[in-house]
């Protein structure tokens, strides 16, 4: 009788090793433990967790003899933890797995955004450069000030990184830290106001839900630029949506967006969402692309996450000027529309 329970969707090369190594069941989410039958479930000692459905008491209770949640990932916010304390069961997860891959991958969202590389590629699939259209001109990121919101393991890899393009460097965090001569400010809406640039790095959970609420987007400055590498629950989507569309800032470069949530519906992906990979299911709901989210997996190579992100890539540049797709305004895409892949 197994007892390791391993929940999420696994590639073939996870779930062999899960099986081979640990005899792992593997089930698709967290509504297939109240399927098993009970004595099963009581043998079970460990639970691998791979997925952004809350894990609670009620679903720890299920498993009498728990001892050990393994997240497969950084973030476990979607993990009671104090459930599982209150349990005596032990919650890990993977730190340092990916700081050095999330914090490439928000300069590539700065650079794609200021560069226009999604545009430009796009114009190429669309033949412009062959009838002569002219590609309007891109920004320069080298010396714009950068603000990181979250100066923790990624926070200050992303930091470090901006540094080298001769970037000033401004963040906000719980606390002041010792640094390379990066500037602090005590308030969100301090950095907001100092950045071109604004790189969200927080972790998840309800103490940074909203975080960047309205007060803070709305001191930005008109040339900046949102990107958000954290958790879509960070960002107040809807104040977010709406400078966007009001061209109160520049635009925003966006990896993450928040499952089911308001600003998710087709009128509204405008926002977050243009440049389509992999196979184009739809995890966001109300018909609104999400993003994917890369993972540390075995061997330490990086795997696709499903869950909260789905298998959007949402690099288009956008705000005042920039948001179109193949010459149609994203925000008349219908319900569940496919937007155009690009070829590579």
């Amino acid at each position: 009788m197994t007892q390791t329970i391993a929940i999420g969707a696994y590639d073939a090369t996870d779930a062999k090793a899960l099986a081979t190594d640990l005899d792992a069941l593997i089930l698709p989410d967290l509504a297939a433990l109240g399927r098993l039958p009970e004595a099963t479930r009581q043998g079970v000692r460990a639970l691998a967790y791979k997925g952004h459905d809350p894990l609670g008491g009620a679903q720890m209770d299920l498993l009498a003899g728990l001892k050990v949640i393994a997240n497969y990932g950084v973030g476990y916010d979607a993990i009671d933890v104090s459930a599982a304390n209150a349990r005596r069961v032990l919650v890990t997860n993977t730190p340092d797995v990916l700081t050095d891959d999330v914090a490439d991958l928000a300069v590539a969202l700065i650079l794609a955004h200021a560069r226009g590389v999604v545009e430009a590629a796009q114009y190429l699939g669309r033949g412009d450069w062959g009838r002569g259209v002219p590609l309007p001109l891109g920004r320069k990121v080298s010396g714009a000030p950068v603000g990181v919101l979250g100066l923790g393991r990624i926070g200050a890899q992303i930091a470090q990184r901006m540094a080298g393009f001769g970037c000033p460097v401004h963040y906000w965090s719980r606390n002041h830290k010792d640094t390379p001569g990066w500037t602090y400010h005590d308030s969100p809406a301090s950095l907001a106001a100092s950045s071109d640039f604004m790189v969200v790095a927080l972790v998840g959970g309800a103490d940074t839900a909203g975080l960047v609420s309205a007060e803070v987007i709305a001191a930005l400055p008109p040339q900046a630029v949102v990107v958000n590498i954290s958790r879509g629950s960070t960002v107040d989507e809807e104040a977010l949506i709406a400078a966007l569309e009001q061209g109160r800032i520049r635009g925003a470069s966006l990896d993450v967006m928040a499952p089911g949530s308001a600003s998710s519906g087709p009128s509204q992906c405008a926002a977050a969402a243009a440049y389509r990979i992999g196979d184009g299911r739809d995890a966001g709901g109300n018909g609104c692309p999400s993003a994917p989210e890369y993972r540390g997996g075995s061997g330490g190579k990086a795997r696709r996450n499903p869950g909260e992100h789905g298998v959007w890539h949402p690099l288009t540049p956008l705000g005042p000027g920039r948001p179109w797709l193949r010459g149609r305004r994203l925000d008349e895409m219908k319900a569940g529309e496919a937007a155009p892949a690009i070829s590579r």
